[in-house]
């Protein structure tokens, strides 16, 4: 520059770096010699601020001739319009990345999370080193950081990085970056949509194109070089845009200085010296500087001006983009435009989308829900498969559109609500953050929601339902006492005691006249046991043959059959049906109780719903205030759940109703193994389901029209009939734990019976135990000398033959009041008629009993010769004298000391006939 200035100069053009440039304006300022600053990048990269020092503006001689570096603001603007949270920032080595150090404070400003990384000369060993350092976990993050990034480098270095990312599979199809540079060509557009996948987006400087194709080339008096301004001549496609200045300026001083000449105003031209210090400036330094900066020319970048800063302020960039798509070679389009003065014109968003979605891949977040979104397949190291309703939606759409999706459970797994801060969390905050382009779940279309994100039309009604439990059968032992009530048992037990009683009484008044063969008498206890065993339909041994006895026990058995028969029919109802204890069949009665509590999941919609018209004052329904009050209970975590899986858990397994969507609840009581659930709600739908979008979404009509045409033709209604079947294997509406299949009663029905039958097998063992010991007890103890009578054998023997007679009235009274009789063995008897007609005796306590042939041979062993001698029968000379014992009180049988043997004279009677011999072996014991 000195060497220049010693020859003569008028000006001074530069196109250099910053830090000459600073060198340059101090000694253009000093010798007062303009100097047009032209700002050069090394090897195409983005240009950062030089940042100039303008302390005086009369000593003020360098004018810059390319516009400030405006990357900063035309970033900010397209990341806001985009929505951006979260992205990853790449630079290369020849950047000065304090170039963008305004735009990443206002971005920390707002909360965005934003990454900086730098990209070595060596490309493919940077990415080889991330994938030898880096886990899978840690790798994975890596790539979701990917999705939205920003390149701030040369063309070939972004060709050659974007090359690498997408040959070792480091971006999906659903990623998108943007691309700025000032120096990018047509033909780097082209090559670099070519190489890339996903969404780009393209920022770089451009200047305005004569629409006259005749004048393009001329710019005033003067004429362009056809190889400049043509804009498809392969030489001005590879001219930098600093190149292009360098032509502007040069045509600018040309004009200036005719200007000069032709005013008459020129000035010599400046011979300095620069190394003297007393060397003194260009006095026509000033007049050259106004001059130059008051004249403006039209060239190859179109106006070229200085404001009074002495910067050019003409400049203009152009956003270019394409759509989402996995297809190489995507056709790019513009999308806007961007100056200092207007700012963004045109809508950065995809364009309308009609039936062909094919290439496009969306990233959509979920909550998973029963039935509508589920995990089917869970596979260490491959993504998780979904199934679901929704996800039957979603795959009819992507089949129909031809779009692919991935899918992601929302970090915090909730619905999304609005925060203190304003944002939202959950599926609707990552909608609001543009981290996933659709939302799809039970998801509820309400305006809050509809306020930050799109939705379609709905594509399934919805309703407030509420979940309980059935109620179940109360395990009783002693279920077959449950037909009568405890006070009517006692009752029946009072009356069988009178009744068996009143039937002794009687008898004992008017004692009956018994027929020949009965084997029980009418005391107290055969009386209550055959009351008893008339009662429960096993009849009576005792006949009673009195008219008042008998109306007695026709009253009775006319009362017991009524009692049974009832008992019959109510025990059949009370082992097949379970009394309704659960009254709750609508919302109006839940909310009118407060024995069940019951509440939903916290800061969802349907937390909302209640919480609004709760407290609306002008709400005319009192239900929604009562049912407020309970779910609000110590400012909601009392009632409240977290997921609506714990609330279904706590219906299960504690006394608690959960309110909650009913096509959820409905699903939920279908599938219950145990069918123990059932659900009641409202049965108009105020609302529905819908998929969420970002906001401004192209794909919402192309959505809305196609959920309208499966409405229309019945495949959403198979859809639900799939995952909601009419005929399921429990009763939704039914609060009764009943199978619908009947089956056979289980042992919690019988338990009672088999309880008092083994209580009375337990009492009988311990009565005839207490039985046996009282007998062995009074069998030890010696009979007395009153006991011990001497048996009146003539007595005897007089009753003997009177038995043997052929009287016709064998019933003579005899006295009851002398002794019991012991087995008397007798060798022979006449014949067997006549043995079955003298059988027994009534009222007398003498029974004769046959024994057969082995037991008569066992007595008969027992008898002495010449205890036998005393007795006669029929033509025996000799007598036989028996051994009579004495019956113990206990009805055994012991030898009773014998003072005197007397003979019993047995005389047969002769008409009967009596063949003594013909049976030795029969016995009778009388």
């Amino acid at each position: 520059a000195c060497d220049l200035m010693n020859q003569g100069i008028l000006a001074l053009v530069s196109s250099i770096g910053c830090t000459s440039a600073g060198s340059l304006q101090s000694l253009a300022d000093a010798m007062h010699i303009p100097h047009l600053f032209i700002q050069r990048s090394p090897a195409g990269t983005p240009r950062s601020g030089c940042g100039l020092t303008r302390s005086n503006r009369n000593d003020d001689y360098t004018l810059s001739v390319r516009p400030p570096v405006y990357l900063n603001d035309v970033i900010l603007r397209v990341v806001t319009e985009y929505a951006w949270q979260k992205f990853i920032i790449f630079y290369d080595n020849d950047y000065d990345i304090r170039g963008i150090q305004e735009f990443l404070d206002k971005v920390s400003q707002q909360g965005m999370d934003v990454a900086l990384q730098k990209v070595e000369n060596n490309i493919n060993k940077m990415i080889t080193g991330l994938f030898a350092t880096m886990r899978i976990e840690e790798l994975n993050r890596y790539r979701d950081t990917l999705r939205r990034a920003i390149l701030i480098m040369n063309p070939s270095t972004a060709k050659s990085f974007l090359t690498e990312v997408v040959e070792t599979n480091l971006v999906a199809f659903d990623c998108h970056w943007i691309i700025i540079n000032e120096e990018i060509n047509d033909v780097d557009v082209q090559e670099l949509v070519r190489r890339s996948i996903g969404r780009l987006t393209i920022i770089r400087q451009t200047f305005p194109v004569p629409q006259n194709i005749s004048q393009r080339c001329f710019r005033g008096n003067h004429r362009i070089s056809s190889s400049l301004c043509d804009p498809k001549d392969p030489f001005s496609q590879s001219m930098e845009i600093t190149n292009l200045y360098i032509y502007d300026t040069v045509l600018l001083l040309a004009n200036a200085f005719h200007k000069k000449l032709e005013d008459r105003k020129w000035h010599s031209m400046a011979s300095l010296t620069c190394i003297r210090k007393n060397s003194k400036p260009w006095q026509g330094g000033r007049s050259m500087l106004e001059t130059i900066k008051k004249g403006g020319v039209n060239g190859l970048t179109g106006e070229l001006e200085f404001a009074e800063n002495g910067g050019n302020p003409n400049v203009h960039f152009e956003i270019l983009g394409t759509n989402y798509g996995e297809d190489l070679g995507r056709g790019i389009r513009k999308l806007g435009c961007w100056n200092p003065v207007t700012g963004l014109n045109g809508s950065l968003t995809d364009r309308k989308l009609e039936n062909n979605m094919r290439g496009v891949v969306l990233r959509v977040v979920t909550v998973l829900e029963e039935p509508f979104v589920m995990v089917s397949e869970n596979v260490l190291g491959k993504p998780k498969k979904y199934q679901g309703f929704s996800i039957d939606v979603l795959e009819a759409l992507a089949t129909y559109l031809g779009f692919k999706y991935e899918i992601y459970v929302a970090p915090d797994h909730k619905y999304g609500s609005p925060q203190d801060d304003g944002s939202w969390n959950g599926l609707i905050g990552e909608l609001v953050f543009k981290r996933a382009d659709i939302g799809i779940s039970a998801l509820t279309i309400t305006p809050d929601r509809e306020n930050v994100v799109d939705f379609t039309t709905r594509y399934m009604d919805y309703s407030v339902g509420v979940l309980l439990r059935k109620a179940e059968k109360t395990v009783d032992m002693f279920a077959c006492l449950a037909p009568f009530d405890l006070s009517l048992w006692a009752c029946i037990a009072g009356t069988v005691l009178l009744v068996g009683l009143l039937v002794y009484l009687l008898n004992w008044l008017n004692p009956p006249r018994l027929q020949m063969g009965s084997m029980t008498s009418t005391t107290l206890y055969n009386s209550m046991w055959f009351v008893y065993g008339s009662f429960v339909q096993q009849g009576g041994e005792v006949p009673y043959t009195t008219l008042a006895t008998r109306l007695m026990m026709g009253a009775w058995w006319l009362f017991a059959l009524i009692v049974i028969s009832s008992y019959t029919a109510n025990l059949a109802a009370f082992l097949t049906i379970t009394r309704i204890e659960n009254s709750i069949q609508s919302l109006q009665d839940l909310s009118r109780q407060t024995d069940i509590p019951y509440g939903t999941v916290l800061d969802s919609a349907v937390y909302e719903h209640v919480r609004v018209k709760g407290m609306n004052p002008f709400e005319r329904d009192s239900m929604y205030s009562q049912m407020w009050r309970m779910i609000n209970r110590s400012n909601g975590s009392e009632n409240n759940v977290v997921e609506s899986t714990a609330g279904i858990q706590k219906v299960k397994y504690g006394n608690y109703a959960f309110v909650w969507d009913a096509a959820v609840l409905e699903y939920v009581a279908i599938n219950d193994a145990e069918c123990s659930f059932y659900t009641v709600g409202n049965t108009v739908a105020d609302r529905g389901y819908g998929i969420a979008l970002q906001h401004g979404s192209p794909y919402r009509d192309a959505f809305s029209q196609r959920i309208l045409e499966l409405q229309q033709n019945g495949d959403m209604d198979v859809l639900k009939h799939k995952w909601w079947p009419k005929n399921g294997q429990c009763d939704l509406y039914s609060s009764v734990d009943t199978k619908q299949k009947g089956g056979a009663l289980d042992i919690k029905s019988f338990a009672g019976v088999f309880c008092i039958l083994a209580a009375g097998i337990v009492l009988s063992c311990f009565i005839a135990m207490l039985e046996t010991w009282w007998n062995k007890r009074k069998g030890s103890r010696v009979p007395s000398k009153e006991d011990d009578k001497e048996i009146d054998l003539e007595h005897l023997h007089r009753r003997v033959n009177s038995l043997c007679t052929d009287d016709d009235s064998p019933h003579k009274q005899f006295s009851t009041s002398s002794i019991d009789l012991t087995p008397l063995d007798i060798d022979t008897l006449p014949t067997r008629q006549a043995l079955e007609q003298i059988s027994d005796f009534r009222n007398t306590h003498i029974t004769t009993t046959t024994f057969i042939p082995e037991q008569i041979q066992t007595l008969s062993r027992t008898l002495s010769a010449k205890a036998a001698s005393g007795f006669s029968f029929g033509s025996v000379p000799e007598h036989r004298t028996g051994p009579f014992r004495h019956r113990a009180p206990n009805g055994g049988f012991f030898r009773s000391p014998i003072k005197t043997m007397s003979s019993i004279p047995y005389q047969p009677t002769p008409t009967l006939g009596l063949n003594i011999g013909s049976d030795p072996d029969r016995g009778t014991s009388i």
